[in-house]
């Protein structure tokens, strides 16, 4: 492929992320007058009143725009950062158990103060990019105490990995469901990866020999108890030994997590384990190819063993595959991945990029048609999967070698 070409995929997707996706959320989502944010936006922009917010929006606001000031070092960026740092302190933050608590009511008092795993993962993973950002000590120290109470609090000293959730005082707690959908286990691919996502962070700026233990083990879990080496597709839900607990197949999750195990074996600077991973992803990848992707390059939601069963597309698995496929590409050099990536970005740009009211709708059928019912902000609907995917896809262009001999994108 020319170097002309990439260079257009790149400045494409740096345009939508400099002028569409973070002014939105910067004018459309900060609540000035309660000094917070707005908990909900309709398809269309308008905001819900009175809706629960999590610790989880607010921690991927801050982890956003932490990384967009790192790469552009816009004071913007810096100042919406700088409001979600003191929105998740001063409303989120349990200064008797420590920790971060789930959720809020409208009014800012506590809702939720259960403490999900994955929600304190995105907390660390957030306040260390923070620190990457400006080089202050406290974000950092705030993800190092963090990082010991999950330690000390979560951690399965036995058959390894983290459990899912516990009350507001550590203790057990008979629901650790993540949300409504999700299965009723004591562990979950996902919070997993989370973990391992924050903890790879955290190990950039903190070379403790005990955070690089805990990550080295969360890496050979994922690909040990994990990935399946039959299917290369992740399990999503298991017992506390780690007995399957499901069938599905999410397509979003496994290309997300092929990319992010190579970042953490990179991290960790490991070469066997790096070794093993790129040779994971690879496979993931291919099977998300083959299973996974639409005839129009974007990814479906979910499947098994009867195939596709959810072929709705969401915001979130074409944002992790455009990353993935482009990480394929870089660790193989063959172009096929590099197709695959281009054409989920011009999916993105045909049908979830909202080029009138802004940003992401959540998702489209596989018609192509807006999904109405879903928020364009929400409990889940953020600004990190796609925010990430820009930031990620602009400086793997910018690497990717100029000699790849594609044909051109859609022949």
């Amino acid at each position: 492929m020319e170097a002309s070409l990439l260079k257009t995929y790149r400045d494409r997707i740096e345009s939508d992320l400099r002028q569409n996706i973070l002014p939105f959320w910067v004018d459309r989502v900060v609540d000035r007058e309660r000094r917070t944010f707005h908990g909900e936006l309709t398809h269309v922009g308008d905001v819900v009143a009175g809706v629960e917010r999590g610790a989880l929006l607010t921690s991927r606001i801050l982890w956003t725009y932490a990384a967009a000031y790192r790469k552009y070092r816009d004071a913007a960026y810096l100042r919406m950062a700088r409001w979600a740092h003191r929105d998740l302190n001063d409303l989120y933050s349990d200064t008797e158990y420590g920790g971060f608590w789930w959720s809020i009511h409208a009014d800012g008092s506590p809702a939720r103060m259960r403490k999900q795993v994955y929600g304190q993962a995105f907390a660390i993973y957030a306040l260390t990019e923070l620190h990457l950002a400006t080089g202050e000590a406290e974000p950092l120290e705030s993800a190092q105490t963090l990082f010991h109470r999950l330690e000390r609090h979560t951690r399965d000293s036995q058959q390894g990995g983290y459990f899912e959730a516990f009350d507001r005082d550590w203790s057990p707690i008979a629901d650790m469901r993540l949300s409504e959908v999700d299965q009723n286990d004591p562990k979950s691919q996902n919070t997993l990866l989370h973990v391992m996502e924050a903890y790879t962070n955290l190990l950039r700026v903190w070379p403790d020999p005990g955070l690089r233990a805990a990550l080295r083990e969360l890496v050979e879990l994922m690909l040990d108890r994990v990935v399946d080496h039959g299917s290369f597709h992740l399990g999503l839900f298991f017992d506390a030994d780690w007995t399957p607990r499901s069938d599905r197949v999410s397509y979003g999750h496994d290309i997300e997590a092929s990319w992010l195990l190579c970042e953490a074996a990179q991290v960790l600077g490991d070469d066997s384990l790096l070794e093993r991973t790129k040779e994971t992803a690879l496979a993931i990848a291919d099977v998300t190819m083959a299973e996974g992707l639409d005839a129009d390059g974007a990814v479906f939601n979910q499947g098994g063993p009867e195939g596709i069963t959810d072929d709705s597309k969401e915001w979130w698995p074409q944002a992790e595959a455009l990353v993935g496929f482009l990480n394929a590409a870089e660790l193989s050099g063959e172009q096929r991945y590099l197709k695959a990536a281009l054409r989920v970005w011009d999916f993105i740009e045909a049908r979830l990029i909202d080029r009138e009211h802004g940003e992401w709708f959540r998702g489209v059928s596989r018609e192509g048609e807006v999904l109405s019912q879903f928020e364009k902000v929400g409990f889940w609907k953020c600004p990190y999967h796609n925010g990430r995917a820009a930031l990620e896809a602009v400086d793997r262009l910018n690497r990717l070698p100029s000699h790849f001999s594609l044909t051109p994108v859609g022949t």
